[in-house]
């Protein structure tokens, strides 16, 4: 059972009093709703739904979906009052404010080029401006920071979200963004996710299910020292992964069978044996998102939402029908499956972190409206162009190209690598826009290589448009007309596919870099730092970190010899190859 006095909770006499008395005071139905955190999907503020969801189902938090600051701030302040007990409102701010507010909140930096950076303050601001734009608004739980650890260059769902592939620096970083974190908002949670690591396969548990295939003594020595340092430290959450962790799990649990082999989030003896027992977390376990097929492509929900509780996990993340989900999960009650000790133990670590955040104050509960003000300042813009001038990396110039002079260097082709557009609304991306308005600003001249998507857009469906995309010039006219050739790719996704790779607008299109030997080229990588695995013959290479004007602003800076380069790469970059080297 939990201890509420002791590490990370800390709770005097009069606040366990309030734990236990709200506790006895709850129907069996408020008690399993409370283990639940919901999603609101749809932006806006139906107060009356609101009410009616919240005395229906008696939620213990709530993350949303989209909306204006005005209108979240509404939203939250709704669902707060509507409860009778003091609500979770959790954030998920990997790079700032903009996690919560994705139009108004400030963008600082990925973990990425926090990790790039030679201190940790960059870390720090993240976690800074995501405490003080997510508490306007009424967070007062941070699903973050990332604690995962870039070891498989191939793995791009936490590419940009880990600090990196050392140790050590995901531990320093880890720390300053807790610290930002809590100087921004002393009574706001930190979780550290995805437990029990991401970063060792190439899988997207997403999408598929995944595994972190260390041994048990790379384990411990990676992995699990980022989690036992910040524990020992009083971290307050744990977020557990849709990730299996087999050689540990198998130490655990001798003669265990392949196909007994789980996620996290439905394995005890990882929740259980080596989190509560080895590691010595007495806080929070809060379940990944669980229609991610990590965990619901392996067990029925039927039986996973219970199972979830039972393996150790304090609090279910997201329903798929939350009629039927709190079915499951009182049917599992009444089975036995989670048995009363497991959900006195449960809610009182709920019900203890939130009298830990003072939850039951109205000071906490009810953040001042004034706040809303700060979301977007010019103090916290100032830490993203701080962050993109200590953060943007160049990872190798084997020619000498940089510094590119624009003033004996003038005319620059653009080439712009995007995603793939998933809307019939696209009519060009903004952030090709930017990058030629800061290479104009520079001194070039630009001229910009169109897409394949461009031309359907401006000239219609027509097979013509490909052919218009691989109508190439002669090479002595082509040498003519250019004095450098920049290359920006920004790709992009999120739950899709297991790995990101360059992807071209059509087949054997004069994007692709066919040109490098004839004019000096400079690739600059807006998003994942992996690209030198399919542009290896691009030797002068950037990674920016973020298609914002920050960043580009930052990058085109060093890219003319303004600014120096003070980023630093890790071997992860090169992607295990001899060839991206050159």
């Amino acid at each position: 059972m939990v201890d509420l006095k002791a590490k990370p909770f800390y709770l005097d006499d009069s606040q366990i009093q309030w734990v236990e008395d709200t506790i006895a005071g709850m129907s069996l139905e408020e008690k399993l709703g409370q283990l639940f955190i919901f999603l609101k999907a749809v932006p806006g503020v139906n107060e009356e739904q609101i009410r009616e969801t919240v005395e229906k189902y008696h939620q213990g938090g709530l993350r949303w979906q989209g909306g204006d600051r005005e209108t979240v701030y509404r939203q939250n302040i709704c669902y707060q009052k509507a409860s009778r007990i003091p609500l979770f409102i959790a954030g998920n701010c990997d790079d700032g404010g903009i996690g919560v507010l994705p139009k108004e909140g400030t963008f600082v930096a990925t973990a990425a080029e926090a990790g790039a950076a030679a201190t940790d303050e960059t870390a720090y601001h993240m976690g800074y401006v995501a405490g003080r734009e997510a508490s306007a608004i009424g967070v007062n739980w941070m699903f973050n920071p990332v604690a995962d650890i870039y070891r498989n260059w191939r793995n791009t769902i936490v590419n940009t979200r880990s600090f990196g592939g050392d140790t050590d620096r995901v531990i320093e970083r880890v720390r300053a963004y807790i610290r930002g974190i809590k100087d921004a908002n002393p009574n706001m949670a930190c979780t550290c996710k995805h437990f029990p690591g991401d970063g060792w396969d190439e899988l997207d548990p997403h999408i598929s299910p995944a595994h972190n295939e260390a041994s048990e003594e790379e384990w411990f020595a990676s992995y699990g020292r980022v989690y036992k340092t910040m524990i020992d430290e009083g971290l307050e959450a744990i977020m557990t992964g849709q990730i299996s962790l087999p050689k540990v799990s198998r130490r655990l649990r001798p003669g265990m069978k392949d196909e007994e082999i789980l996620p996290a989030s439905i394995a005890p003896e990882l929740l259980q044996d080596l989190l509560r027992g080895e590691l010595g977390f007495n806080g929070l376990i809060v379940s990944d998102a669980s229609h991610m097929i990590g965990m619901s492509g392996v067990m029925k929900r039927s039986e996973a939402v219970p199972r979830c509780i039972a393996a150790g996990c304090d609090m279910f993340l997201f329903a798929n029908d939350i009629e039927e989900d709190i079915g499951f999960m009182r049917e599992g009650y009444e089975k036995g499956i989670i048995t009363r000790e497991r959900l006195s133990d449960a809610l009182h670590r709920i019900l203890g972190m939130k009298a830990h955040l003072h939850l039951y104050e109205d000071r906490v509960r009810y953040p001042d409206r004034a706040l809303l003000e700060q979301v977007g300042c010019e103090e916290f813009r100032s830490y993203a162009v701080r962050a993109a001038d200590e953060g943007v990396t160049l990872v190798k110039d084997t020619r000498h190209i940089l510094p590119v002079d624009p003033g004996k260097q003038k005319r620059a082709l653009l080439v712009y690598a995007q995603s793939t557009p998933n809307s019939k609304a696209y009519a060009g991306d903004p952030v090709r826009a930017l990058i030629t308005e800061e290479l104009e600003a520079a001194g070039f001249e630009v001229t910009q290589q169109p897409s394949f998507y461009d031309l359907e857009v401006e000239n219609g469906v027509s097979p013509m448009n490909q052919v218009k995309m691989m109508a190439g010039m002669s090479r002595k006219e082509f040498r003519s007309r250019y004095d450098v050739i920049f290359v920006f790719v920004y790709l992009k996704g999120y739950a899709q596919k297991n790995i990101e790779r360059m992807s071209w607008s059509c087949g054997h299109s004069l994007e692709m870099p066919w040109y490098t030997e004839e004019v000096p080229t400079v690739g600059v990588s807006l998003n994942y730092t992996n690209h030198l695995a399919d542009l290896a013959n691009i030797h002068a290479f950037i990674n920016a970190y973020g298609p914002n004007r920050e960043n580009i602003h930052a990058a085109v800076e060093k890219i003319t010899g303004k600014s120096a380069f003070k980023g630093t790469a890790d071997e992860s970059v090169f992607c295990g190859r001899w060839d991206t080297r050159l």
